[in-house]
C-alpha cells in the first residue's frame, strides 16, 4: 500500500468528521448562516496567505529545479485563484477595509498556521505531509458535494471551485509526489510524516468547528464568572 493510501486510511475518522460537520452540510443544502460563512472566509484568507508561503518554502526545499518550479506554481495558484475567489466572496459578503483593520485570527486558525510553520524544521517531505490534507480534503469535499444544490450563489461557487478539474490535477500531483518522497524511508521516519498529516487533518476539522462557533479569544462566560473549575 502506498504511503498516502495508508495515512488516508488511518485518518478516516478525522476526515469523516469533516464530511459530517454541520458547516459542510450547511454549504451542501444552503442552510449555513451567511454570517458564519463570512467569519470563515476571513479566517480562511488568513490561513491561505500562510499556506501560499509554505508552498514557497516547499520550492526552497526542493531537491531539483523541476520540483522548485512545481511548488512555485502551486504557490502562485493559491495567491491568484484562491485569493481571487475570496475577494469575490468579500464583496458579496460586504467585508470592508475597516473589517480587515479589526480582523484577528481565531485561536484555532492561529494554531493551525503555527503548526504549518513547524514543518520548516524538516525537509520537503515534512512540508508536503503538513500541507497535503488541506489540498486533498477540500477536493474530496468538492467531489462529495458536486451534485449538491445549495441554491446560494456563494455556496454554489465554493463547491464548483473545490470540485473542479484544475484543482483535482493539483491534488493528484501532490499525492503522487508525497508517495515518491516517502519511498524507502524507515518506519520511524514514515511515522513522523504520518503524525504531521494526522495533525493537519485534525486542524482541518477544527477549522470548520472554529467557524461554526465563530471562535474568539474571549474566555467562556462561566470562566469569567469564576465557575466551571473543580474546587
Amino acid at each position: 500500500m502506498k504511503f498516502t493510501q495508508e495515512v488516508r486510511q488511518e485518518c478516516e475518522g478525522l476526515w469523516q468528521a469533516s464530511f459530517d460537520h454541520p458547516f459542510v452540510k450547511g454549504i451542501a443544502d444552503g442552510s449555513l448562516p451567511v454570517e458564519i460563512f463570512r467569519y470563515y472566509v476571513m479566517q480562511d484568507a488568513y490561513y491561505l496567505t500562510n499556506f501560499a508561503k509554505m508552498q514557497a518554502v516547499g520550492a526552497l526545499k526542493a531537491p531539483d529545479l523541476a520540483t522548485t518550479k512545481s511548488f512555485a506554481h502551486h504557490s502562485e495558484q493559491t495567491c491568484a485563484a484562491e485569493m481571487a475567489l475570496h475577494e469575490s466572496f468579500m464583496g458579496m459578503l460586504g467585508v470592508t477595509e475597516e473589517d480587515w483593520k479589526k480582523f484577528e485570527p481565531s485561536p484555532s486558525a492561529y494554531a493551525y498556521v503555527s503548526h504549518m510553520y513547524r514543518a520548516m524544521e524538516g525537509d520537503l517531505a515534512d512540508v508536503l505531509a503538513t500541507i497535503l490534507p488541506c489540498y486533498w480534503l477540500y477536493y474530496e469535499i468538492g467531489e462529495n458535494l458536486k451534485d449538491a444544490e445549495p441554491g446560494h450563489p456563494i455556496y454554489d461557487r465554493w463547491i464548483e471551485t473545490y470540485g473542479s478539474e484544475w484543482f483535482g490535477e493539483l491534488v493528484q500531483e501532490q499525492i503522487g509526489r508525497m508517495d515518491r518522497l516517502a519511498e524507502g524511508l524507515s518506519a520511524v521516519r514514515r511515522q513522523e510524516l504520518k503524525d504531521r498529516f494526522r495533525r493537519s487533518s485534525y486542524y482541518e476539522w477544527n477549522f470548520w468547528q472554529q467557524a461554526w462557533t465563530m471562535e474568539t479569544w474571549e474566555l467562556p462566560v462561566q470562566v469569567k464568572a469564576g465557575v466551571g473549575y473543580d474546587q
